[in-house]
């Protein structure tokens, strides 16, 4: 009997199982189903559009699909809501084993009065628009000239450098060119912890070096630098990004926790913020971004230490642990996941088999977007990159499904 696993989400987390499964089960069929017509989520969506070099993960993934049997089943929402083609029930009863590994989508919430007013986004938004995520098209932020970023991570330093870059700045990339910011004089990046506290990689602040007439201070002193990489980077690059002629200026700020906005006709002004030992700051905006993480407290399904959420059912990367950890961090989750489901499968019984990816496709037929029809995709966005773009990317589902139809139109 054929062992039948289906992953719920194309992203690196459900990539990563299908790959550590491949190998522990190389006889159970794969099948990864994802509600978009393209694969590979956080790589394709969340990672910088400037950060080429983490996206080439997905040449890894893609040997799943071209040499290791998995099937890519995308355009398929599961889910129990009116949105959903099928229910994680229906998935359940024709499958042996489901990997829930969709991650986390909605951007946690400062919890200030006023946060719902125009000008305040959450970075995980304003970062899939910048991918041209088809969901978050409507968004179409105004930064103005002035922005505060909330948090001092590597997400915040993503934002503060696709804020600060210039055109050609993002040659190489994927970055639309419509998309490039060009008003922002001002950018204030404030987190809540101490400088030795903060959550940004050294390699992060190196980058900012690179970028033409970027001006970048440091609001106060930064402490013990001792041998914190992270610390003598930033200081190095303070010293050394103070360009002759400025056109932005980013200014760090450590120990401030947001207290207040000012919102005037709906619109933020300034945000204030309190330091521990009672001290405030206020910093006029046009703009604030948050990021300060994913909002981990809604999902339905929880797993314990091995992403297990009960028999069959089974969970992995931030879906399973909370917006913790890089790509490669998830790898080991993953691998972790995928040997306690080749242990509880290898118990299944003969007589029990289930359809699998066959009454997916019985059921939905031409719905159904696959690995060859992805590639369709893939051609289209490549051969429509704007000069110095290594892609040009579709902003709907639609125009999506129209390149797919070509394509087998002319089969």
């Amino acid at each position: 009997m054929t062992i039948k696993i289906a992953i719920i989400g194309a992203g690196p987390s459900g990539c990563f199982v299908a790959q550590s499964l491949g190998k522990i089960c190389p006889e159970a069929e794969i099948t990864i189903v994802d509600r978009l017509p393209v694969p590979y989520g956080l790589v394709r969506y969340g990672v910088a559009p400037d950060h080429q070099g983490t996206k080439a993960v997905i040449r890894q993934f893609a040997r799943l699909f071209e040499r290791q049997g998995v099937t890519f089943t995308g355009n398929l929402c599961v889910g129990d809501d009116d949105l959903a083609d099928l229910s994680f029930a229906e998935l359940r009863g024709l499958f042996d084993a489901v990997v829930l590994a969709t991650g986390l989508s909605e951007d946690r919430r400062l919890g200030l009065v006023g946060e719902e007013a125009r000008g305040v986004y959450g970075s995980g938004a304003v970062t899939r628009f910048w991918n041209d995520h088809p969901s978050d098209q409507a968004l179409a932020p105004e930064f103005g000239t002035r922005v505060v970023v909330v948090g001092n991570g590597n997400v915040a330093l993503d934002v503060v450098r696709l804020l600060a870059k210039g055109t050609d700045d993002f040659n190489g990339s994927d970055f639309d060119p419509a998309r490039v910011i060009t008003s922002v004089t001002d950018i204030h990046i404030v987190g809540r912890s101490p400088a030795h506290m903060a959550k940004f990689d050294a390699v992060m602040v190196k980058e900012l070096v690179k970028i033409d007439g970027l001006d970048v201070r440091l609001d106060g002193p930064l402490g013990q630098l001792q041998d914190d990489k992270r610390l003598l980077a930033l200081q190095d690059t303070a010293a050394a990004a103070s360009p002759d002629i400025t056109q932005t200026v980013l200014t760090f700020h450590f120990g401030w926790a947001p207290e207040a906005f000012d919102i005037v006709d709906n619109c933020v002004r300034s945000i204030t913020f309190r330091s521990q030992d009672g001290a405030m700051k206020t910093l006029p905006c046009d703009s604030v971004v948050t990021a300060i993480g994913f909002d981990d407290t809604r999902r339905e399904f929880v797993g314990d230490g091995d992403g297990v959420i009960e028999t069959g059912l089974y969970c992995a990367g931030w879906f399973k642990r909370g917006p913790r950890g890089t790509i490669p961090e998830n790898r080991q989750d993953a691998q972790k996941v995928a040997q306690r489901i080749a242990t509880d499968i290898a118990g299944i019984a003969v007589g029990n088999a289930k359809p699998g990816i066959a009454a997916l496709q019985d059921r939905f037929g031409e719905q159904i977007v696959t690995y060859d029809d992805w590639l369709a995709i893939d051609s289209a966005e490549i051969n429509a990159a704007a000069q110095g773009r290594c892609r040009g990317k579709l902003k709907s589902i639609d125009d999506m499904l129209k390149v797919v139809q070509k394509r087998r139109n002319a089969e």
